[in-house]
């Protein structure tokens, strides 16, 4: 057995299944304590709602927590965010002028004022209308001269993101940071804020049982021996699929 890196989303991935939840719990931590495994939640939620979470779910301490659908990067349950990773999103990053080109879209709601930051601006935008307005909005951000990430997800949430920012790439920063080849690493997701984790490269991917159609589609359509569909829901998925690619023996 070797250490490997483990990425996953929280809402609906890790969090959903409390039995399986504390069973993969014991498995991590057992591997994080004899190998070196590396664990870290990446999620669409902000910090403070983060510790919502930690509140009301026993997770295990991450190694790191990405939050803000790759917007933030936080080290061993420190509340201050790692400076490399925002320097790396500084460049042509302009929100105030993003925000002046969503004005102009009536079908945007803004999000909470607790789901915004510096690098992030979102919006509610209804699925009905979303795949006729996502090329407008984004070719109306390019003719401005932004480079931007737009992440929609969940039938619902727009994320308009730093061109260097969504959790895929804060997942390949971690594992430079950390030393660990793209075939130890793994990601878990279940929503489209997740599916720049399974398209990066050689990283390995599980796509748990009860994943949002969103996810479920782009895999059917975009067919990788590096990616795992699992059958199980929510924590149970994440076992099934580390089983899977040998990354943990579930029967030893």
């Amino acid at each position: 057995m070797a250490p490997f890196l483990f990425i996953t989303d929280l809402d609906h991935t890790l969090v959903g299944d409390d039995d399986a939840m504390m069973q993969l719990n014991q498995h991590l931590s057992r591997h994080r304590d004899e190998y070196g495994t590396k664990i870290v939640y990446s999620t669409g939620r902000s910090p403070s709602l983060y510790q919502e979470l930690l509140s009301e779910k026993p997770l295990l301490s991450p190694d790191a927590v990405v939050t803000g659908v790759g917007t933030g990067i936080y080290y061993d349950g420190s509340t201050v965010p790692d400076r490399l990773w925002y320097d790396q999103l500084n460049p042509g990053w302009q929100r105030d002028r993003v925000l002046a080109v969503t004005n102009l879209f009536a079908d945007l709601e803004p999000q909470p004022e607790d789901e915004q930051n510096d690098y992030k601006a979102s919006f509610f935008l209804d699925a009905a209308i979303a795949p006729d307005l996502l090329p407008q909005i984004e070719a109306s951000l390019r003719a401005e001269g932004l480079q931007v990430n737009l992440v929609y997800s969940g039938g619902e949430h727009l994320d308009i993101l730093p061109q260097g920012a969504n959790k895929g790439l804060a997942m390949v920063f971690l594992r430079q940071q950390w030393n660990f080849a793209p075939e130890r690493t793994v990601a878990c997701g279940d929503s489209g804020n997740d599916l720049s984790m399974f398209h990066s490269g050689a990283e390995r991917g599980i796509i748990v049982g009860n994943a949002m159609a969103e996810l479920r589609d782009w895999h059917d359509e975009n067919p990788s021996p590096n990616r795992y569909l699992a059958t199980s829901h929510c924590a149970a998925g994440i076992l099934e699929g580390l089983g899977y690619f040998g990354f943990l023996q579930l029967n030893g």
